[in-house]
Order: C-alpha cells, then structure tokens, then sequence
C-alpha cells in the first residue's frame, strides 16, 4: 500500500512513485456497469458531487487512480504524475475547485493519449476545451478557464486527496459517465462487481414488471407498505 513506498520529497511538496491497482480484470467488470449502478451498489457512498462533469457527455472510462492535489493554479505536480501513470490509469486532480485558471489543456490530454491513459477527473478548470471535446479523451471537470497556470508547485502525487467531495487513495477505482463519477475503494472492487450485477438484476425485473400485463405492475412493491409504515396512510388505506 502507499503508507509502505517511499516518499519523495518533503510534506505538501512530495510524489510517490509507486501504488497498487486493482487487476486488470476487476476494472474491465466494473467498467461494464453505469456510475449510478455501481454507486447504488456500494451504499452511495462513493459518488462525486454533481459539479463533477464530462466535457462530452458521450465519454466513459474506467481506470486506476493516479492521485495529485495542486496549488491553485499550478500544473507541475499534473506533470509528475503523467510521467508516472501507467496505461488505464485516470488522473484524479484536487484543484480545490479553482476555475480561475485551468492545469489541463490540449497538451496534458496529448500526452494522456499517448501514454493510453484512461482518463481524467479534475476537481478545477481545463482549457482548450473544443479540442479536448474532439480528441474523444474522457475529461471530466468543475468547469472552463482560458487562463493557464504556472509550473512552481506545491503539491503531491500518490497520497490521499480529496476530488469531488470525496476521499480517493491512489489505485482506487474509477469508473466515469455521463452521469458523473464514482470512486470504489481498491478493498471493494471485487465484491462491487456483485453488487452491482444485483442492481441490475433486480432493474430488470423492475423493468420486466413495469412493461408486464398486471397494470398494478408499474408500481413498487414497497410503495404502499412504506406509506404506511410512515404514517401517511392507515393499516387499512391504500392508493
């Protein structure tokens, strides 16, 4: 794990060059499956804020997590984790939410494509966003800024940050679409694969009895019973 590797450099101004990924395998699988299934399956509780989005709303990836956290307006650290990231991975980048200026552009997503990086969610502002759109590299992002950033630093590759309201480790998993992105921690990413295969397995039956010939059939079975067990209606009440 990243607590046992080696940390280059001092607190705040630092990069781990090495972290474990979930097999390749277990991305594929849950690359399968939409951010919302996977996110229902885990309890909800890995699901990026809404402010999080995809530059082309077609894009999807999934992908391990090369951590970076940034000072406000500053790329240099996004270049050190791009020299480290392997094929499949998806740089996740705290930004702190800055749409004052953008650490990504048409450059970073070359080199991205190059590499065969998976994609990119950053908690800031890209640039160059109608080629970034066109290249068909999934960004996902807060938002739109021409004006561009340094290369002095702070900040750190490979430790936990924050991203989208959540926490995300380095080798977590991550699985973006047009509904946004979801993180599973590496620990569950096995065990995600069947919950979310239950989700979709009982969407299906919801979808089975909703076009069925009971016309009761569009209808939850836990409607009513929870209505009243929440008091709206009576033992004896129904709809």
């Amino acid at each position: 794990m990243t607590n046992t590797r080696k940390i280059y450099g001092k607190p705040g101004f630092c990069i781990v060059k090495e972290i474990d990924r979930a097999p390749k395998k277990i991305i594929e699988q849950l690359g399968t499956f939409k951010s919302a299934i996977i996110g229902d399956g885990i309890g909800r509780r890995g699901v990026m804020d809404s402010g999080m989005k995809p530059l082309n709303p077609e894009s999807s990836f999934a992908g391990s997590a090369i951590t970076v956290e940034t000072r406000v307006g500053d790329n240099l650290m996004v270049h050190a984790a791009l020299k480290l990231a392997e094929p499949g991975d998806v740089l996740v980048v705290n930004s702190h939410g800055s749409l004052s200026n953008s650490c990504w552009g048409e450059l970073t997503t070359r080199m991205s494509m190059r590499k065969g990086l998976a994609g990119l969610v950053l908690d800031g502002a890209v640039r160059d966003s109608r080629e970034l759109i066109s290249s068909g590299f999934p960004v996902f992002c807060r938002g739109v800024s021409p004006c561009g950033g340094g290369k002095e630093g702070t900040g750190q590759v490979n430790l936990p940050i924050s991203c989208g309201g959540l926490v995300v480790n380095p080798g977590d998993v991550v699985v973006g679409d047009a509904d946004g992105i979801v993180v599973v921690p590496q620990q569950l990413a096995q065990s995600a694969i069947g919950w979310a295969q239950g989700r979709v397995e009982a969407e299906q039956k919801r979808f089975a009895a909703i076009g069925g010939d009971d016309p009761d059939g569009i209808y939850p079975g836990w409607l009513i019973p929870t209505l009243r067990a929440k008091g709206v209606l009576g033992e004896d009440e129904t709809l």
